[in-house]
C-alpha cells in the first residue's frame, strides 16, 4: 500500500508542468474542445492569444486577430453559430468594447466565452497593475435585462478548471460566460498537474432530435434551452438581436416578449443549485468569516492560517462563481458567523451584494485598495484582530 503511494506520487511529480495563469487558460480551452479564437492583444491577456495563436493551428482549429475588441467577439459569436466552440480574450478596456456583442449573444443564445484579465482602471489606468474593478461591469455592463454567468479564478490550476467549466456551462445554458480573472493570476506560474481528457466532463450545446422541416428554433424543449444545430446543417432559422418569436424573426407582441425574456432568465434562476461553487477553510466555528475571490482570496487564505495560529477562530469562502451571486451559500455563511470581512481590489462590488442579502444578524466589514497594488495577508490579518469581538 505504502509503495502504491509513493509510485503515485512519483508519477503526480513527473506530470507536474510549470504554466503561466494565462498559458492554463489555453490548454483549458483546447481540453474543453475550442477551436476558434478571435482577439486583439491587450495587457495582461495577451498570453492567451499569443498561445492560441500556437496552439490552435495543432489541432485543427482556427485563430485570427482581428482589427479590434469589437471585431474579435463578432467573429466568435460567428463562429459559434457555424457550430464552432469560440472564445476570445481581452482586459478592461476591450471588454468595455464588447458589451453590445455580449448583449448581442445574450438574446441570440449564443454560446461564447470571454476571458477578462482585470487591470486597475478606469480607461487606460494602470495597464500592468491588478485590480477587481470589472465585477459589476461582467454583470451589467451590457444593457437590458439579461442573466449572465461570470467565474472568477484564484490560482493557476483553478484558471485551466474554470475555462473547461466556462466551456461547458455557455453550451449548456447557449449564453455567453465571462472568465474574470485579475492580472495576478493571469500572470503567476505555478506547477501543476493537468488531468487527462478522459477524466474531464465536457459538455456541447443541445442538438435537435427532429428532422428540419419539425424544427421550431427558440422553442422551449422543457428546460429553457432551445436545441441549437450548426448553420449549414439543413436546420434554416432567423438570427437576430431583436426580441423575436419561437422562429427566430422580429416581434412587438408583448405576450411573446415576455415569454422569450422569461425563458432567458430560467435559464439560470431554474438552476441555481448546480451554480454553488466556492471552497470553505475553518468556517465550522468561525467568529469571523472572509469571504473574497480571486487573488485576494490567496492572501485571505494566509491570513486565516496565521490567525489561527494565534488562536483567533476564524474562516476563508472563496467564490468561484461571482454572477449569479450565491446568495444561498453566503446566507449560510452570514447565518453562522458574528461578523464577516470582505477585501477587494475595488470600492466594494461583492461586498455590496453581501450586504444586501444580510437580514441584519450579522456585522459586514470592507476591506478595499484601488492603488494599484495587491491586498496582502498581513493587511487582512491586521484588519481581522482589530475587529476580532
Amino acid at each position: 500500500m505504502k509503495k502504491d503511494k509513493e509510485k503515485e506520487q512519483k508519477q503526480e511529480e513527473q506530470n507536474r508542468i510549470l504554466l503561466q495563469g494565462n498559458e492554463a487558460c489555453v490548454r483549458g480551452a483546447l481540453m474543453a474542445g475550442c477551436r476558434f479564437y478571435a482577439g486583439y492583444p491587450i495587457t495582461p491577456a495577451t498570453e492567451i492569444t499569443e498561445v492560441m495563436a500556437r496552439e490552435l493551428p495543432k489541432v485543427g482549429g482556427v485563430f485570427i486577430q482581428m482589427e479590434d475588441e469589437i471585431a474579435s467577439l463578432g467573429a466568435v459569436i460567428g463562429a459559434s453559430l457555424a457550430g464552432a466552440k469560440s472564445m476570445t480574450a481581452t482586459s478592461g478596456p476591450g471588454f468595455s468594447l464588447m458589451q453590445e456583442h455580449i448583449g448581442y449573444a445574450c438574446m441570440a443564445e449564443v454560446p461564447c466565452v470571454v476571458v477578462d484579465v482585470m487591470r486597475a482602471g478606469p480607461s487606460t489606468g494602470l495597464p500592468t497593475q491588478p485590480s477587481q474593478g470589472d465585477v459589476m461591469q461582467a454583470r451589467w455592463g451590457t444593457h437590458g435585462d439579461h442573466s449572465i454567468v461570470v467565474l472568477s479564478p484564484s490560482s493557476v490550476y483553478e484558471f485551466f478548471e474554470l475555462t473547461i467549466q466556462a466551456f461547458n456551462l455557455s453550451e449548456r445554458y447557449r449564453m455567453p460566460t465571462i472568465l474574470l480573472a485579475d492580472q495576478i493570476v493571469a500572470h503567476m506560474r505555478e506547477g501543476i498537474v493537468l488531468p487527462s481528457k478522459e477524466d474531464i466532463e465536457i459538455e456541447d450545446r443541445p442538438q435537435p432530435t427532429v428532422p428540419p422541416e419539425w424544427h421550431i428554433p427558440y422553442g422551449d424543449p422543457g428546460t429553457g434551452v432551445p436545441p441549437m444545430p450548426a448553420f449549414g446543417e439543413g436546420y434554416r432559422y432567423h438570427v437576430t438581436g431583436l426580441h423575436h418569436d419561437l422562429r427566430g424573426y422580429p416581434t412587438t407582441r408583448k405576450e411573446e416578449v415576455e415569454s422569450l425574456m422569461r425563458r432567458l432568465f430560467s435559464k439560470i434562476s431554474n438552476d441555481l443549485e448546480r451554480l454553488q461553487w466556492f471552497d470553505s477553510f475553518y468556517t465550522e466555528d468561525a467568529v469571523i468569516t472572509v469571504i473574497a475571490y480571486g487573488c485576494v482570496a490567496r492572501a485571505g487564505m494566509q491570513a486565516v492560517k496565521e490567525a489561527r495560529a494565534k488562536g483567533l477562530k476564524v474562516g476563508l469562502l472563496k467564490l468561484k462563481v461571482l454572477w449569479p451571486f450565491m446568495r444561498r451559500t453566503v446566507t449560510t455563511i452570514l447565518d453562522s458567523s458574528q461578523k464577516v470581512l470582505v477585501p477587494e481590489m475595488n470600492v466594494g462590488h461583492i461586498s455590496r451584494e453581501v450586504k444586501r442579502v444580510n437580514q441584519g444578524n450579522c456585522e459586514i466589514l470592507t476591506l478595499n485598495k484601488i492603488d494599484g497594488t495587491p491586498i496582502t495577508p498581513a493587511e487582512i490579518l491586521e484588519t481581522l484582530e482589530e475587529v476580532y469581538p
